[in-house]
Order: C-alpha cells, then sequence, then structure tokens
C-alpha cells in the first residue's frame, strides 16, 4: 500500500542579492513571508538568499558586509525570485543592460517563476527584458530616468506596487512590505497576511500610493486633514455614500476635501471607497456565512452583480471563487 503525504511543501523563495543591497530590503522578505505560517504553525514559505556569483561576502549598504551561503543554483529550484536594489551603480542603471553574472542568473530562473523587484531593484528586471509591455514602478525618485532607459516598460510612479500575475514591482524601499504582504494576500488569503503584518507590527494594507511620500512644500500646519472623514466613512461601508457628505465631516467644499484627500491618501476618494469595501467583501467571503448577495450589502456594494464586477476587476476573480480558493 503506498501513503501519500499531506505534507504542503513550502513555497520556495529566492532573494538575489548584490553588492550595495540595502539591508533593510533584504530583510523585508524574511519578515513578511517568515510570519506567514499554517493554522498549526507550520511555515508557509522558505526564503534564501542567493547572489549572481555564487556563495560569498556581499558589501551591504552599510558599514557590514552579509555572508551568502547560496549561488544562482538556488534559482532553478525557486517558485519566487525577489531583487531588492543595489546602491551600487552598474551597467543596468547607466545602459539599461545586466552585468554578465547578473544576466547569467536570470537566465537560470525556471519557467513559471514569480518575478519580483523592490525599489530600484526594477532596474535588473527591466534589463533582463522582464519588463517589456508591461506597467511597473520603482523609486518615485528614479521613475523618470528609469522610463527613459526602459521606454517599453509603462511606469506607473504614483502607485505602491504593480501586480502583473507572474512579475510584480514595487515603489520605493519599504513599499516591498505591502508588496509582500500583497503576495502572502494573494496566496493564502487575508488571514494568513494580517496575521504575518501584525507578527511585524505594521497595517496589513496601507491607503493611497507613494504620491503622498512625494516630497512637497510643508503644509501650513492650521490646515485641516482628512483621517476624520475616512474613520467615518470605514464605520459606515455597508450605506451609500457621497462625497458631500465625507467633505462636510471635514467642513471643507467637495473640490478641496478631493484635493486634500489626494494629496494625503494618493488615490481619490472614490477609487479609496472601492478598495476598502472591496477588502471588506475579501475578509467577510473568507471569514463568515454570509451569502454573497449578503457580503456585497455588508461592504456597500449594493448588490451581488455590482460586487462581482468590482473583485474581477480587482483581483481577477469572482466572489464564489475567491471563497472557495481562501474560506478557512
Amino acid at each position: 500500500m503506498v501513503v501519500v503525504s499531506s505534507v504542503r511543501k513550502p513555497h520556495r523563495v529566492a532573494v538575489l542579492v548584490q553588492h550595495g543591497v540595502i539591508p533593510f530590503e533584504l530583510g523585508i522578505p524574511f519578515r513578511i513571508f517568515g510570519g506567514a505560517k499554517t493554522p498549526e504553525g507550520e511555515p508557509l514559505y522558505q526564503v534564501l538568499t542567493c547572489t549572481p556569483d555564487g556563495p560569498g561576502t556581499v558589501r551591504a549598504d552599510a558599514d557590514f558586509e552579509i555572508n551568502v551561503a547560496h549561488g544562482p543554483e538556488t534559482l532553478e529550484t525557486a517558485d519566487t525570485v525577489i531583487v531588492p536594489a543595489a546602491h551600487e551603480r552598474s551597467s543596468a542603471h547607466t545602459e539599461g543592460r545586466n552585468p554578465e553574472p547578473l544576466a547569467a542568473a536570470f537566465d537560470r530562473i525556471r519557467p513559471g517563476a514569480r518575478l519580483v523587484s523592490i525599489c530600484t531593484g526594477a532596474y535588473f528586471l527591466a534589463a533582463a527584458g522582464r519588463l517589456d509591455g508591461l506597467r511597473a514602478t520603482t523609486h518615485w525618485n528614479s521613475a523618470q530616468h528609469f522610463q527613459s532607459l526602459f521606454p517599453k516598460v509603462k511606469v506607473e510612479p504614483d502607485v505602491l506596487y504593480v501586480d502583473n500575475g507572474d512579475v510584480l514591482t514595487s515603489a520605493g524601499v519599504a513599499s516591498g512590505i505591502d508588496l509582500c504582504l500583497h503576495l502572502v494576500r494573494r496566496d493564502h488569503g487575508t488571514a494568513v497576511a494580517n496575521a504575518s503584518a501584525r507578527s511585524s507590527v505594521v497595517p496589513p494594507h496601507r491607503e493611497g500610493g507613494q504620491a503622498q511620500y512625494v516630497q512637497r512644500p510643508v503644509p501650513e500646519p492650521q490646515l485641516a486633514t482628512t483621517a476624520a472623514a475616512r474613520a467615518w466613512a470605514l464605520a459606515r461601508l455597508d450605506r451609500p455614500l457621497v462625497l458631500r457628505e465625507l467633505a462636510e465631516r471635514e467642513s471643507m467644499s467637495v473640490r478641496t476635501f478631493t484635493r486634500r484627500f489626494r494629496e494625503e491618501v494618493g488615490v481619490s476618494p472614490g477609487q479609496w471607497l472601492v478598495a476598502q469595501r472591496v477588502e471588506r467583501a475579501r475578509g467577510l467571503l473568507e471569514s463568515s456565512d454570509l451569502s454573497v448577495d449578503q457580503v456585497a450589502r455588508e461592504a456597500g456594494f449594493g448588490t451581488a452583480a455590482s460586487m462581482r464586477q468590482h473583485l474581477q476587476t480587482a483581483l481577477g476573480v469572482s466572489p464564489t471563487a475567491y471563497r472557495r480558493t481562501f474560506r478557512t
């Protein structure tokens, strides 16, 4: 009699590092994926660090070095490959082509593996031709240069990350946390991603994009914010909300409120509301016994048809398919 093991093999993540790697970025995959576990406490991911040149010492963007135990052969068995930024300039940043050891390492990545960049690590994906014809993002301060160097890539400088399915890019440094949490949420659902976020004491989902972090003149201190209106709306997602109501909560005109909201959050009030309702629907589909119609009402979509359209746009699946995949 043959006994088939039901033990799940952890998803293997390879972090491809180079000289000048930012230690903070290097630590993100280990913290976020390392915090993703089954209800029994078993790890869902295995994270390994490798270099294009083979095992050895890598200079960090700090006053220390990192001893990396794995070489490019690790890429051949990786399910996801993450490329952090490297602050030592290379031909990828100046000529749009990867140096030979890195180019050879990319050739070892198996077909079907998921490719991810953090911050200006997008330069290396683009130089390998992996972003041609796709949407992508990088640190806002490098977005214009990146676009001029890689005209085949559609750069979106205002978002925290871009998901093209098997190729994903994130914005500056800490947005790697947002992208890794997004991947955990995509792989295993909201509950697992939220638990990993709590373990690292970070929000499971940040509002808006990186436009809110672009350096601008300091606003006058007496100017109001839209935080109270956002908190008020989150407590009433199940009911229709109009822009005028939100503006009145802050005693602003609709025009002023809309401008201030976009400055603070990075998206329009309407886009923000839809995103919050999608998150509410995901949580209810995963954790409750409510019917799809009831979930649609509780999340503020009104009808199942409306919710189905928004989930299809945001997640690429129907409410029923999402529940079937992530129901805990």
